[in-house]
């Protein structure tokens, strides 16, 4: 793992697998605001995910008559944001525990409530503005293979409830039995369940929504427009930026990178700190026997070393019933090892792809039946990840360099943290002392960035559990099916 940690990220690879989201493509996907490169701007973000759409986003709302440049290597929304299954589901009880041993019982509580609130605010949000992205707050549920797993589970959800209220929305567990998870959710096999709030989306089309807001307030879209480097301009009294691009060069006061898994690229300090971690997903066309109107929550299938997480395309959409399942790093040798540090995302893993190819039909069994005429695999793609060394993002001004801001880094947890994190970071760097005091209410002071994290050495994301989930459940060699000691 030090080894991969070590390998260089580089730029964004030129035509990555399309993912079910992105065909077609949006009808900004190419934009170019200006014909040329503007040469300099009040903010420059650069990365157009859903973390540069609403760093972007909060700055305009603030400032309507900021000059605001987002730079983009490849296509609007095409990395991590654009490829992941749209899952908005915190999981907190797995890692709530760690959370308190690490950080204390107020952070834990504020990790909880903000990954809570993420979920709520995304999908007010697409309300709001009317977004046409697939916004369906439903229900998910775990359903759990390993009894080290269910039994921390219930006592992590026994915990979360006993400390924050058992009326506290973030802490709204349901807990069943083996039986009652087999005839709920269609899946033998299972040793138990936990059901809570979640949701999905289509992040590609929500952060496409934002990008066009945020043009409406005239924010300057410059796609295809890879960061070479990033250099502190040491001329000026006061901190100022120059990014690098094939176009030219742009300077600015305030430079922020939501580049996730490629920020070492950029900035040579979080090598080893931040690790790209590849990703990968595929759609399914139902089995026979699945519900005809399509199962009602999100699922995640949680097994000794890893976990599959799945959403079904709700009603009204198109394909509404498919299957989006992704996951299986914890099948491959050494728990995926070999995926860390790994860029490309214009291929796949072969051995992932026979995975969860047949994973489905192996966790309904029966209740899976045929399958679809046309085939059960619709499309399969991939995406980078940034995993950090402590499994939180990093948030907020980069220490020693003044005008330099990130959020970055989320683990592939972002649709829980992105949102929220673009509102903290913009609040501290555009807000007030006043406003500053109130973020210290609400936002977790462990995510902001700091000279003491930047210390931490990249272990691997331990088990491919939750982000800081490290000492999570126990390695139960007993009273798994047997489908699943077989994949």
């Amino acid at each position: 793992m030090e080894a991969r940690a070590k390998i260089p990220p580089g730029l964004p690879r030129p035509n990555p697998t399309v993912s079910y989201w992105q065909d077609p493509p949006s009808a900004i996907a190419d934009l170019r605001s200006t014909q040329d490169l503007p040469r300099s701007a009040d903010h420059v973000i650069i990365g157009s995910g859903i973390s540069g759409a609403f760093v972007a986003y909060n700055i305009l709302q603030r400032t309507s008559q900021a000059r605001v440049v987002l730079l983009e290597a490849r296509q609007a929304c095409s990395g991590a944001t654009g490829r992941n299954g749209g899952h908005t589901k915190a999981a907190s009880y797995r890692s709530f525990v760690d959370h308190e041993k690490h950080h204390g019982l107020d952070e834990a509580v504020k990790i909880a409530r903000m990954e809570f609130a993420n979920i709520r605010a995304t999908h007010a949000f697409a309300a709001r503005y009317n977004i046409d992205c697939d916004s369906n707050p439903c229900d998910t549920v775990d359903i759990i293979y390993d009894r080290g797993h269910l039994e921390s589970g219930r006592t992590a959800i026994e915990h979360m409830q006993q400390t924050m209220g058992s009326d506290d929305p973030a802490a709204g567990y349901k807990v069943y039995s083996a039986k009652e998870a087999t005839a709920m959710f269609l899946t033998p096999g299972a040793l138990g369940a936990f059901q809570y709030p979640a949701g999905s989306i289509n992040s590609y089309k929500f952060t496409i929504g934002v990008l066009r807001l945020c043009l409406q307030r005239e924010l300057n879209l410059q796609t295809n427009t890879p960061a070479l480097s990033i250099a502190p301009s040491a001329s000026h009294d006061q901190p100022s930026w120059t990014i690098q691009t094939a176009r030219g060069e742009i300077a600015t006061p305030n430079l922020i990178l939501a580049t996730n898994g490629y920020t070492p690229h950029l900035l040579a300090q979080t090598q080893g700190l931040i690790v790209p971690l590849r990703g990968q997903i595929t759609a399914q066309r139902p089995g026979s026997k699945l519900p005809p109107a399509g199962l009602p929550t999100t699922y995640s299938f949680i097994y000794e070393n890893g976990y599959e997480y799945m959403i079904p395309r709700p009603p009204g959409t198109a394909h509404a019933g498919d299957i989006v399942i992704g996951g299986g790093l914890g099948r491959l040798p050494n728990d995926g090892a070999s995926e860390f540090g790994e860029t490309d995302d214009a291929a796949v893993h072969p051995a992932l792809s026979g995975y969860l190819t047949n994973c489905t039909a192996g966790y309904f069994g029966e209740n899976w039946g045929q399958d679809d005429a046309d085939g059960r695999v619709r499309r399969e793609w991939s995406g980078i990840m940034g995993s950090s060394a402590d499994g939180l993002p990093y948030v907020g001004p980069v220490p020693g360099e003044p005008g330099l801001w990130m959020s970055a880094s989320f683990n592939g947890h972002g649709m829980v943290l992105c949102l929220k994190c673009a509102e903290a970071l913009v609040g501290r760097m555009l807000g007030g002392e006043t406003e500053r005091r109130e973020l210290e209410g609400w936002f977790p002071q462990t995510l902001w960035m700091s000279e003491e994290r930047m210390e931490r050495k990249f272990v691997g994301r331990l088990n491919q559990k939750a982000p800081g989930e490290a000492e999570f459940g126990e390695r139960e060699k007993e009273g798994r099916s047997g489908w699943n000691r077989e994949c």
